[in-house]
């Protein structure tokens, strides 16, 4: 069979997009919520998510049916064996496409594809972690599949990473659909359409939206236009980015979404709203010795975050006179593992210290201790050069080798609840119902 080849395309088959939404939820109303706002703005596929199919079966795929029927449900199957059983189940319950995984052996592929045949279901190859994609897309074409997906998988989204390049290389290779998912928004929807993808999927940008209408809108638009929408939201970013993130994302985001990641215990700020994110350069001095604290200030640079061990108790190592020469340097803030003093001047400064506390009585500058000696405060190890983030609720450290990934994972959790609190206001209801909490308790 001689495949087809495509040039590079043209402007005006780039606006010939097909745009899918993901609802990867586990509770199949919040699903339908976000499917009827979805539909309502222009959205032309519902996807019945990997997660929410889990959750519910394929009961998911009967209530989008039931609910959506003129339009095109998606079974994500990520079929991986027994092709024919999980396919007839999805063509039976009202799919129009389901998805087997290219890493399946060729015989599930081509039986997936002969089911397909016999129950007019189109058949999806996902080419999530395959090495030769092209390769086994061309494979997939030649036996009968529909659509090939290139999948950008979310946990490498948080690195950074985006499915664009391998799109560019795969477009032009085949003859039937390339469908693109991983990082879509409204600006990144544009760069998906003209590196060749037929078929868009945007999971939370619309998913999360608190506006899901809108916000369909906004990337079928972008989508169709080749003009992008700024967002602040639904992006990962790299090591250039981190403030960025950490600044818009709280602690308590940035906490959930790295399991549950500790803060230093106690450790909190001393003027109201204080927000800091920066790397740390690290002090670890003796109770009272204010002497390598204040030196430390000569030694960091603008946009770090000075972190002192003073063990925790008085007397003082830090004052109004430190603040005022780190607030010279652009140092973004101080947090003491002991105490601070002249507060009232530190907050009229509007200088961010985190303290443990406060005392007046201030100790003597004898030069013990060290900067940038690796720290471990409340059981965290901090080294010079981790990032520090805080506000009202705490402190937290993240290792510098993992901060990006770290700071996507908190802003993931920050676009979640965003949906939710619309989810709870408009629908004058509670956490507990939105979430279906009694069903999803641990059982065991």
């Amino acid at each position: 069979m001689t495949l087809r080849t495509k040039e590079t395309p043209t402007i005006e088959e780039t606006r010939k997009i097909t745009l899918q939404v993901a609802l990867d939820f586990v509770v199949m109303d919040r699903a339908l919520k976000v499917a009827r706002e979805a539909v309502a703005g222009g959205i032309d596929w519902l996807e019945v998510g990997t997660p929410l199919l889990k959750a519910e079966g394929f009961d998911a795929v009967r209530a989008l049916r039931k609910e959506f029927p003129g339009h095109t449900i998606v079974a994500d199957t990520k079929t991986m064996d027994a092709g024919r059983i999980e396919f007839e189940a999805a063509a039976k319950a009202g799919a129009d496409v389901a998805v087997v995984m290219g890493a399946a052996s060729e015989s599930t592929i081509r039986e997936c594809i002969e089911t397909g045949r016999n129950y007019g279901i189109k058949v999806a190859v996902d080419l999530l972690n395959v090495d030769d994609f092209v390769g086994r897309a061309r494979q997939a074409e030649a036996w009968g599949a529909d659509i090939v997906y290139l999948h950008c998988p979310i946990d490498d989204q948080m690195k950074g990473l985006n499915p664009f390049d391998k799109l560019r290389a795969l477009a032009p290779e085949v003859g039937i659909p390339v469908s693109v998912a991983g990082g879509i928004n409204s600006e990144t929807v544009v760069d998906a359409a003209e590196a060749g993808a037929r078929i868009i999927i945007a999971g939370g940008a619309i998913a999360k939206a608190a506006d899901a209408k809108a916000a369909t809108a906004d990337i079928k638009r972008a989508a169709q236009t080749g003009v992008r929408k700024a967002t602040t939201l639904y992006k990962r970013v790299g090591e250039d980015q981190i403030r960025d993130a950490l600044i818009a994302a709280s602690t308590a985001n940035i906490s959930d979404g790295n399991h549950r990641l500790p803060v230093l215990e106690g450790i909190l700020p001393l003027v109201p709203g204080a927000r800091i994110a920066g790397p740390a350069v690290t002090v670890r001095t003796a109770p009272g010795d204010w002497s390598k604290p204040v030196l430390a200030i000569d030694q960091a640079r603008p946009g770090d975050v000075i972190v002192i061990d003073a063990g925790g108790v008085p007397p003082t190592v830090w004052g109004e006179l430190a603040t005022l020469s780190a607030i010279q340097k652009g140092i973004a803030g101080v947090v003491v593992n002991g105490t601070v003093r002249d507060s009232d001047g530190i907050r009229s400064l509007g200088f961010a210290v985190f303290t443990k506390g406060v005392c007046s009585r201030a100790g003597e500058p004898k030069g013990l201790g060290e900067i940038g000696a690796p720290l471990r405060i409340s059981g965290v190890l901090i080294v010079q050069g981790d990032w520090i983030v805080a506000d009202s609720d705490g402190v937290l450290v993240l290792p510098r080798s993992k901060a990006a990934e770290m700071a996507n994972r908190g802003m993931d959790c920050l676009e979640a609840e965003n949906r939710i609190r619309q989810e709870i206001t408009s629908g004058n209801t509670t956490l507990g119902q939105v979430q279906e909490l009694l069903r999803w308790e641990k059982n065991r």
